[in-house]
């Protein structure tokens, strides 16, 4: 009988897992953001994404994973660990494609304030705009 509740149990995490959607997707993304593991972030973009960062010393747009990676190393590097809250996490989706849209903030030496708006095709992210709203008010936890 324990052997079939653990069955059981293994066959509902793993379902769970493999149906991961564009919102847990988003989640990871802004996870690896806050603890600065760029391994995990970078293997969620396609390899044509664009990251659009609107605001801040890092404005601009980066077109490549060379160019992407290089934003990150500097953001995460100049930041250390930070704590992330998510907030009006929204998710749209056609067969097409999904869109996720975010308020989210990072908070470590000083909070940093992001609308934050991913689209995701094939599972991959292929376009991530980064805008920072310094009025963007954000409810705690997820």
């Amino acid at each position: 009988m324990i052997r079939k509740s653990l069955l059981g149990a293994a066959l509902a995490v793993t379902a769970a897992a493999s149906f991961a959607g564009p919102a847990d997707d988003a989640r990871t993304h802004f996870n690896a953001i806050a603890s600065g593991d760029l391994q995990v972030l970078m293997r969620g973009y396609a390899d044509n994404a664009q990251f659009n960062w609107v605001g801040g010393p890092l404005d601009g747009t980066y077109t490549s994973p060379e160019a992407i990676r290089g934003v990150w190393s500097k953001f995460t590097g100049s930041q250390g660990l930070l704590k992330v809250s998510v907030d009006k996490l929204e998710e749209s989706s056609n067969p097409k494609g999904s869109t996720v849209s975010a308020n989210v903030v990072f908070e470590g030496k000083s909070p940093i304030k992001v609308r934050y708006v991913l689209t995701y095709r094939e599972g991959r992210i292929a376009s991530e705009t980064w805008q920072i709203d310094p009025k963007l008010a954000v409810a705690a936890g997820y």
